[in-house]
């Protein structure tokens, strides 16, 4: 009768030693699984249920996370591109509103890819993209207006001016520096 206990062990080792038992031990593991209770008193009960409110408080996306605290801010962007609607096209900055839609573009995009999945940022870096596609439009447009040009004559050149400015930043940056520090 001894020997059935330390059968069982030496069993239930060789078992674990397989690669599929320990493949799934594994799997089981990172799912959170554990095995049930041998005393019935251990068992917990299962959660209460949360309101609307709760669920959101508690939520991988709600106010005690960044991700919900974030998108609040950025909505200072959009609201602000949306009150530049009002503004004259001639005092709005094309390289500013170009950024805007670079940035909504992508981070719309990267809203979508990372865990937890944000649709509340990713909407507001849609509307960011529209407001700065908005104005960019708005530009050219003005732009093409003042030269007889069309818009998409416009938009490249518009695109050939910043890749000269960026080139020049690339090939010395200490100068641009000198310059924006000095006042220039």
């Amino acid at each position: 009768m001894a020997s059935l206990p330390r059968f069982s062990l030496r069993t239930a080792q060789q078992a674990l030693r397989q690669p599929a038992v320990r493949q799934n031990l594994r799997f089981a593991q990172r799912r959170g699984y554990q095995a049930p209770a041998e005393n019935p008193a251990n068992i917990e009960a299962p959660p209460a249920v949360q309101s609307g409110f709760g669920k959101l408080w508690n939520s991988p996306v709600g106010p005690k996370t960044v991700h919900f605290w974030a998108p609040i801010m950025k909505w200072g962007l959009v609201l602000a591109g949306a009150a530049d609607f009002a503004r004259p096209a001639s005092s709005l900055s094309l390289s500013q509103n170009s950024a805007l839609v670079a940035t909504g573009l992508i981070w719309t995009r990267w809203c979508f890819v990372i865990k937890p999945r944000n649709l509340f940022l990713a909407s507001v870096n849609f509307l960011l993209f529209c407001v700065g596609t908005t104005q960019v439009t708005r530009i050219l447009r003005y732009q093409a207006s003042i030269k007889g040009d069309s818009v998409g004559a416009e938009a490249e050149k518009a695109a050939k001016e910043e890749e000269g400015v960026l080139e020049k930043v690339v090939r010395d940056p200490k100068s641009v520096v000198d310059a924006v520090t000095k006042g220039k």
